[in-house]
């Protein structure tokens, strides 16, 4: 998706270590154009696969997320990192690293978002190792639903996200990214054609 890359590449800052900032596009302001747009992206990776729900990560996830969501006209489940006292009854718990966060992150979601037999689409800011999508995908294993597809914002291929993911049993699912990063050395930020 040009526009994302070339706000990708006018904006975001190779920080080291993996670590890309694209917080004035996606993690702290949001320019609802271009999330408008990525959403209307997203749901055309998807056209032809029936979609009950989308499922992602809290906070990042959520813009991208719902305005897929509001193309595909279908419900948008987060799932949070600190359980709120309105939380009450079974939830669907895992953990993942996060780059940022630096250590493992939990994340919830309620049962009574996720049910048995549902077709779900993961759509999350950021694939890179894939530790966070596998998470997600396995609440849905846990809800006894079935994981369709995954769309994220932004895949570092270089991290091996996608490879993880098909190697653990997803390589039936196609795994769409609006742009890929191939190389962040030397502070470059290399996008992929």
């Amino acid at each position: 998706m040009q526009a994302l890359k070339d706000r990708i590449l006018a904006e975001g800052q190779n920080l080291g270590s993996g670590i890309l900032k694209i917080d004035s596009i996606l993690n702290h302001q949001i320019y609802p154009d271009l999330m408008v747009e990525m959403g209307r992206e997203m749901a055309k990776r998807f056209e032809g696969i029936h979609i009950d729900r989308i499922l992602t990560a809290e906070i990042s996830g959520i813009a991208p997320a719902l305005t897929t969501g509001m193309v595909l006209n279908v419900p948008v489940v987060y799932a949070r990192k600190k359980k709120p006292i309105t939380m009450a009854g079974p939830v669907f718990l895992e953990t993942a690293p996060s780059h940022t966060k630096g250590g493992d992150v939990p994340l919830l979601v309620s049962a009574e978002f996720l049910h048995a037999g549902e077709k779900v689409l993961i759509v999350d800011d950021f694939l890179a190792t894939g530790k966070t999508l596998m998470a997600l995908a396995r609440m849905v294993q846990s809800a006894k639903a079935e994981v369709v597809g995954v769309g994220v914002v932004v895949e570092k291929s270089f991290e091996g996200g996608r490879e993880l993911m098909r190697q653990n049993g997803y390589s039936h699912l196609p795994i769409e990214a609006l742009a890929t990063i191939i190389n962040m050395d030397n502070g470059r930020i290399v996008l992929a054609e």
